[in-house]
């Protein structure tokens, strides 16, 4: 495989302008400071690049915070194909929670600005896949990187839940979907609730939770929750009074 001194300068110098100004704006991230407090200006005298060229790299300031998740979803990746063989898809998933615990708790303002940028989308973002000098600069001592798909979260849980069900960690028929949604929930909702006050507790919240789900998967036997049944309230007859309404007299 190309080692990071076989690309093209041209390359090696672009990955490390964009992990460079990537690295500025986290670095600024914190207390209440946002993302909106920092201006492009002071990203580029840090990376040593002109203003006009920063929007060569990113089109847009929220753009840096698409790159770091980028970045951070991949090496969530390696993370988990880096298991032992033994390790089984239940351990890959607990280790995806504990390791962004641990993001949470060394950068609480960071993760915050994601969650915010992420619920202000009218759609999901659909970045280009990350070049092989970004792997490469990014992540000097992870061997392999370089051939992981960008899957994102939301491509890498589903699979490791298939692969869960393959080896009976889950229950015969269990909904897919709803194991997925449940464990979104988890992820986003406990940061949400907790990095303002203590992202230290986020760690155990996500241990707790995490136990509860897989107790209520074991518990279900993959069969389906029962579907609400949604009634619309009936209309009143024609020329009846409506309520709260007096009906006049003639």
């Amino acid at each position: 495989m190309p080692t990071l001194h076989d690309l093209p300068l041209r390359a090696r110098k672009q990955a490390r302008t964009r992990l460079a100004l990537l690295e500025a704006a986290l670095a600024r991230l914190h207390g209440t400071r946002t993302l909106d407090d920092v201006s492009v200006k002071e990203l580029c005298a840090e990376a040593d690049i002109s203003e006009a060229s920063f929007f060569n790299y990113f089109p847009q300031k929220s753009d840096l915070l698409v790159y770091f998740v980028q970045l951070w979803s991949l090496d969530l990746a390696w993370q988990v194909q880096a298991q032992p063989a033994t390790g089984s898809a239940r351990d890959a998933i607990e280790l995806i929670f504990a390791a962004t615990a641990r993001d949470a708790q060394e950068r609480p303002r960071v993760l915050a600005e994601v969650l915010a940028h992420q619920a202000r989308l009218a759609t999901p973002p659909a970045p280009g896949e990350l070049s092989l000098a970004d792997r490469l600069t990014a992540f000097p001592e992870r061997p392999g990187i370089e051939e992981l798909p960008s899957l994102g979260l939301d491509g890498l849980l589903p699979k490791l839940l298939e692969r869960a069900a393959r080896d009976g960690e889950l229950p015969a028929g269990v909904d897919r979907q709803a194991a997925f949604l449940g464990l979104a929930a988890i992820f986003f909702g406990v940061p949400t609730v907790l990095l303002r006050l203590a992202p230290e507790m986020i760690a155990p919240a996500y241990r707790q939770q995490l136990a509860i789900y897989w107790e209520g998967l074991r518990a279900s036997r993959g069969k389906p929750p029962r579907p609400a049944r949604l009634t619309r309230p009936a209309r009143p007859a024609r020329g009846a009074p409506r309520r709260g309404r007096a009906r006049r007299s003639p």
